[in-house]
């Protein structure tokens, strides 16, 4: 098999794998094992896209340090990718986000300032919390000369699926894609992904997922901002957020994301995180409603490792 000249290499390029006991048809429901990534999440892929651009546009220089506000996925793939160019990364989160998430982060080297909550409370982090973290993460920018991610409005976190996660699945499944499912937090993993899927294929459903009465993709108040699908549903709609992508959208619980959690474990042996199930839920949802052929396929992703939780 040869070898690769960093970690780095390790990123993307993950399998797509059916789920075939806890569905068996008609059609296929697929998922993308992204918490196989060396940071255990799909976060590695939009960390590794956005250094680089920084890097190429004269943005990033040679040992500059990096500082970014992160629910800590980003974080730790940012750790990973820092670490392998040579620049000091700093990690602000909010103190209500996973310690396990800190704890690897500074495993990885990472400077982690912990912001204490606005309005949630531990494992529930909502977007004020989310707000003061990262008015954090630029004060520190400001102060110390760092590069300041802002990945919510970095183009990197979109590209980086337009460019790697879109085309992965199209070639997986060869065009046979009925819908993709995914969650929103920075928005990054739907839009890129959505935007080059409908690129090769129009009719392609593309279908969001946001925690249950914290629905503001859907136009509507949020009622339960504090909710344990952590890096996703913020309350607001993400900078960079393409409406026009959207097919559907579809609320899943804190209860409904826990419950699919356990069957990946116990009927897949796939150990993942909330968000993971609460995109598994979803598409069960949307591909028996679909009356798919037997090659159809409906795609969702594993977000992270769940032993982030």
């Amino acid at each position: 098999m040869g070898f690769q000249e960093s970690a780095l290499a390790a990123i993307g390029k993950t399998p797509l794998v059916a789920l075939a006991r806890l569905y068996s048809g008609p059609g296929r429901l697929l998922a993308k094992l992204e918490f196989l990534q060396p940071g255990g999440s799909i976060k590695d892929r939009a960390a590794l896209t956005c250094i680089r651009l920084a890097q190429t546009q004269g943005l990033l220089r040679p040992g500059t340090p990096v500082v970014e506000m992160t629910s800590g996925n980003m974080g730790s793939a940012l750790a990973i990718v820092c670490n392998v160019y040579g620049h000091p990364f700093t990690a602000v989160m909010s103190a209500g986000n996973s310690p396990v998430r800190a704890a690897m982060m500074r495993g990885l080297g990472a400077d982690v300032v912990l912001v204490p909550q606005v309005d949630g409370h531990e494992g529930m982090v909502t977007g004020n919390d989310i707000a003061a973290a990262s008015e954090e993460a630029k004060r520190i920018a400001e102060r110390t000369g760092a590069f300041y991610v802002d990945q919510f409005r970095n183009p990197g976190t979109v590209l980086a699926h337009e460019e790697g996660t879109g085309p992965e699945i199209w070639n997986a499944v060869g065009g046979d894609i009925r819908a993709f499912v995914a969650a929103v937090g920075s928005g990054g993993t739907f839009v890129g992904t959505s935007r080059y899927l409908k690129e090769r294929a129009p009719n392609v459903r593309c279908i969001a997922v946001e925690p249950k009465d914290c629905e503001v993709l859907a136009g509507k108040k949020p009622l339960k901002p504090r909710h344990l699908l952590q890096g996703t549903g913020y309350g607001f709609v993400p900078p960079q957020w393409d409406p026009a992508l959207v097919d559907d959208i579809v609320a899943v619980s804190d209860e409904e994301a826990a419950e699919m959690r356990h069957l990946l474990a116990k009927k897949e042996g796939l150990y993942v995180g909330l968000s993971s199930g609460a995109n598994v839920s979803a598409a069960l949802r949307v591909i028996r409603t679909m009356h798919p052929g037997p090659a159809d396929s409906v795609v969702t992703v594993l977000c992270d490792t769940g032993l982030k939780y």
